[in-house]
């Protein structure tokens, strides 16, 4: 839309991990492949030759990240500890979190926001009954064994399903056909850093965020409102701390 190819686009995306494929094991799928290449009922039958039972546990989707072989939650972890993040800080940004999503669906926030799908009105992860003293009972997800642990079910995130979209135009697009306009996108920047070397996977926005505010000539006081789009408590006390 910047470069003027087109006026007008939607820009969505969706995940989903209450339904992943589930691959049967390596032997098995290598049985199933040469039985399925077989040209008589012997060559398939002895595909199957030394058959064990062992060959049906199913291989579920690794989340871990290929490098480091940790997931994100274990990720997440470490920051928690390198930053010194108290898992009372962590649940208690977890229990607000819940109580201003709920109080935010019953003032109508999200009605002109949030599509239904298949009877599901709203985030059917909130809880807006949680306390801090129902949080503090959950036990650590992540870090089990060292007693270091503070990530628990209660405040990270489930892996869950989601989806969105919006429509991008140019203001010309936009006034023409008078559509509202909700925002100006301004600037944007992405980041990286060297996670294997340990530098916290989950840290690249505060890299980020940084230098698109200085470029802008800006700071974090100048803005009334942030959307941080985390899964974990721990990250984004993490990310304002480092800010």
């Amino acid at each position: 839309i910047a470069l003027g190819q087109i006026d007008s686009g939607i820009g969505g995306g969706s995940d989903t991990t209450s339904d992943v494929p589930i691959n049967v094991s390596r032997p098995l799928r290598r049985r199933l492949l040469d039985a399925n290449m077989a040209r008589s009922a012997g060559d398939r039958l002895r595909a199957f030759r030394g058959f064990s039972p062992r060959e049906l546990k199913p291989e579920f989707p690794g989340v871990g990240e290929p490098r480091t072989g940790k997931s994100m939650g274990q990720h997440c972890e470490l920051m928690a500890q390198e930053w010194k993040i108290p898992r009372a800080e962590q649940d208690a940004l977890a229990a607000a979190s819940h109580h201003k999503a709920a109080a935010a669906y019953e003032r109508g926030f999200f009605d002109a926001l949030v599509v239904p799908f298949r009877s599901v009105t709203r985030d059917n992860i909130l809880r807006p009954d949680t306390t801090i003293e129902k949080l503090a009972t959950l036990k650590p997800a992540f870090d089990k064994l060292s007693g270091r642990g503070t990530l628990t079910a209660g405040n990270s995130t489930p892996l869950t399903d989601g989806a969105s979209a919006v429509l991008l135009a140019s203001e010309d697009f936009a006034r023409k056909r008078g559509l509202p306009i909700l925002a100006y996108l301004i600037d944007a920047q992405t980041s990286a850093n060297d996670f294997v070397a340990g530098e916290g996977l989950l840290m690249a926005p505060t890299i980020a965020v940084s230098r698109l505010i200085d470029r802008q000539g800006m700071r974090l006081q100048d803005f009334a409102l942030y959307e941080i789009h985390e899964a974990f408590a721990a990250q984004v006390l993490s990310t304002l701390r480092a800010w």
